[in-house]
């Protein structure tokens, strides 16, 4: 009897954290519901040979630097979700990145993910951050992409009246280069899924950094050679 207790008890919680992830999942958006508003975008199909890299959790002082010099070697342009906090602590590497012709994103302020917070903590952290931006890259179109990706609906009717619209990436081409998979793996993942319109996610802050830097190394060659151009977000939103 007691055993079986132990059992239906297990039984419960297992239960119960299966409906709470449920439950805290429900209002999470659904792709195929939101993707034809156009308030969020994955890629953008064209049949241009153009492709979207974009750099999550900058700016950093080792691996930004690296970043730019890489793409200026390659004729090529990405877009930089950066951290507002950080930009205040590296004021010279936002200016490098705008100097040299990319685009800044919004990527909040504290980098707090949106189903842990709520909206109107996520709010005021797009706001601090976009006025951090509007100091280096002002009247732009405002790009954010929520840390983690994590974005409801209460949050993206936030968005849009913010005047921001919300850039996630092409699914296909999650490397999840912050998990340290090896530079190697990075690149090969992202050069045999190139497809145009991608966007692809990558990072140059937030950790070590050297894998995607080296991965780099591979992907913009490999891609360069076989036609694809380099642009921002804003720029791939703007192609026919």
């Amino acid at each position: 009897m007691k055993g079986m207790k132990w059992l239906c008890l297990l039984i419960v919680l297992i239960c119960s954290c299966f409906f709470t992830h449920i439950n805290a999942s429900a209002d999470l958006i659904k792709r195929k519901e939101v993707e034809p508003t156009g308030q969020v975008v994955w890629e953008v199909p064209t049949s241009k040979k153009v492709i979207a890299l974009t750099f999550d959790d900058g700016p950093d002082p080792k691996y930004t630097p690296q970043v730019l010099e890489l793409l200026k070697q390659y004729g090529g342009h990405a877009t930089f979700f950066e951290i507002g906090y950080r930009m205040e602590q590296y004021p010279e590497i936002v200016k490098q990145v705008v100097q040299a012709g990319h685009e800044l994103g919004n990527h909040s302020m504290t980098h707090q993910y949106a189903n842990k917070t709520g909206v109107k903590y996520m709010s005021l952290d797009i706001i601090k951050a976009d006025q951090i931006i509007q100091k280096y890259q002002p009247d732009r179109l405002k790009l954010f992409r929520p840390p983690g990706g994590y974005i409801d609906t209460a949050l993206l009717q936030e968005t849009k009246q913010l005047g921001y619209k919300v850039v996630l990436w092409s699914y296909h081409q999650e490397t999840k280069d912050y998990t340290l998979p090896g530079a190697q793996v990075i690149a090969d993942h992202i050069i045999r899924n190139a497809r145009n319109g991608d966007i692809v996610l990558l990072h140059d802050g937030g950790g070590d950094r050297s894998q995607t830097i080296l991965a780099l190394k591979s992907i913009l060659p490999a891609l360069k050679q076989k036609g694809f151009q380099f642009v921002t977000v804003s720029e791939l939103l703007h192609i026919q």
